[in-house]
C-alpha cells in the first residue's frame, strides 16, 4: 500500500493515516483475548486473525453478515498476502472457515459474500451446501485493465443468502431513482413516475445487475489507499435491504472499514475484524469521522440515484449516530487541527 507521505495532487481527497494517528488509534482497537458479551463488542474494531478469534465470539448475535474475503488472486494487503490457487483449493479454503462462522448467525440472519469470476463458482458451491442461496448480484466496477486476448474484467459478484426462510428484505429502502426517458401518461397524469422540477423520475425496483456504482477514486472523500475498497453506496444497499436500525452487522474482513462506516451512518451496530493494523486504524478513523460526514455519495433523500444526477439530488440531511466515545477521543487532536485549517 502507498504510504501517507506519497505525493498527491492538490485536489486529491484520499483519506490517509499518519503515523501519530495510527499510534493513538491502535491503542483503541480490540485484540485477543476478546471481552465476553455482545455489548462489549458493539461498534468496535478488532485487530487480529478472525479465524483464530472465532471461538471467542458469541453465538447467534449476527443479523447481517458481510463477507469480502480475498478473491482467488495473488494480491498483497499491507504486510499480508494471498496467493492464487486452484478452484478446488479455493473452495476448500473458503468452506473450512465458513462453516465455523455459521453458529454466529441468528436464525433470521442474511449474508452477502463478495467474489470475482475466479472465485464466484467456489463461493456458490459452499453456500449452497449450508445456507439458502437467494440471488447473485453482479455489479460494474468501471475500473479494469484492458486485455488484448480476453474480455476486460470490469464486474464482480455478490451472493445473497439467508439462514432460513424467516428473513427480511426491505425492497422499498433500496429502490433506484432514474430519469424517465419516455414518460407515459394515463388520462393526462404520469403513470408510475413523478413530474419533478428537474424532470420526470421513477423509483424502480432493484435488480441483481448494478450499473450505478463508482469505485472510490482520488477525488472522493471516502477513498483510501486500500487496494480492494468497496464503495459506500454498494454497502448501503446491502445494509438497507437486509437489516433494520439497531441490527448487528458483522464483517470479519473489514479492510478499510466501509461496512463499519456505513453501519455507523445508517444506525446499525457493528463489529469488524481486520488483520492488518494499519487498515484497522484507518477503519477506526473513518468511523469516527463519519459523525461529521454522515452522507453517502449516490444516496440522498432516502433513495439511491443513478449516475450523473448529482446536480438534481437533494442535499443530505440525515444525522449520524454518535461515534464510539473512545474513537472520538482518539481523533480529537485531528479534528481540532482540521477545524483550524478551515
Amino acid at each position: 500500500m502507498n504510504g501517507p507521505n506519497k505525493p498527491r495532487a492538490p485536489r486529491n481527497r484520499t483519506l490517509t493515516l499518519s503515523e501519530s494517528e495510527q499510534t493513538v488509534l491502535a491503542q483503541q482497537l480490540l485484540r485477543a483475548p476478546l471481552p465476553g458479551g455482545v455489548a462489549a463488542l458493539t461498534d468496535r474494531i478488532v485487530c487480529g486473525d478472525f479465524i483464530e478469534l472465532l471461538p471467542q465470539l458469541p453465538k447467534a448475535f449476527v443479523d447481517l453478515l458481510i463477507l469480502d474475503p480475498p478473491y482467488n488472486l495473488t494480491k498483497r494487503f499491507g504486510a499480508e498476502s494471498f496467493r492464487e490457487r486452484s478452484l478446488a483449493e479455493y473452495e476448500a479454503w473458503f468452506a473450512d472457515w465458513f462453516v465455523r462462522v455459521l453458529p454466529l448467525l441468528k436464525p433470521t440472519a442474511s449474508l452477502y459474500v463478495c467474489g470475482d469470476w475466479k472465485s464466484s463458482a467456489a463461493v456458490h458451491r459452499v453456500l449452497d451446501r449450508h445456507v439458502i442461496v437467494r440471488n447473485r448480484i453482479t455489479w460494474e466496477r468501471e475500473k479494469g485493465r484492458g486485455a488484448k486476448t480476453n474480455w476486460k474484467n470490469a464486474s464482480e459478484d455478490i451472493w445473497f443468502a439467508t439462514v432460513s426462510n424467516a428473513y427480511r428484505f426491505n425492497v422499498d429502502a433500496v429502490k433506484l431513482k432514474r430519469r424517465v426517458i419516455a414518460p407515459y401518461r394515463e388520462n393526462g397524469q404520469p403513470k408510475d413516475w413523478q413530474d419533478e422540477a428537474d424532470g420526470p423520475f421513477r423509483l424502480t425496483h432493484p435488480s441483481n445487475l448494478w450499473t450505478d456504482l463508482t469505485v472510490p477514486f482520488w477525488s472522493m472523500p471516502e477513498n483510501t489507499d486500500h487496494p480492494t475498497q468497496k464503495p459506500e453506496k454498494l454497502m448501503a444497499k446491502l445494509l438497507l435491504a437486509s437489516s433494520r436500525e439497531g441490527d448487528f452487522v458483522f464483517d470479519p474482513f473489514l479492510g478499510s472499514g466501509t461496512t463499519a462506516v456505513v453501519a455507523r451512518k445508517l444506525g446499525r451496530r457493528f463489529l469488524g475484524i481486520e488483520m492488518e493494523e494499519r487498515f484497522a486504524c484507518l477503519a477506526a478513523k473513518r468511523v469516527a469521522l463519519a459523525n461529521d460526514a454522515p452522507s453517502i455519495q449516490g444516496y440522498t433523500g432516502g433513495v439511491f440515484w443513478e449516475r450523473n444526477t448529482l446536480n438534481v439530488q437533494p442535499k443530505p440531511t440525515t444525522p449520524a449516530a454518535d461515534a464510539h466515545p473512545m474513537l472520538l477521543e482518539s481523533l480529537a487532536p485531528y479534528r481540532a487541527t482540521k477545524s483550524k485549517a478551515k
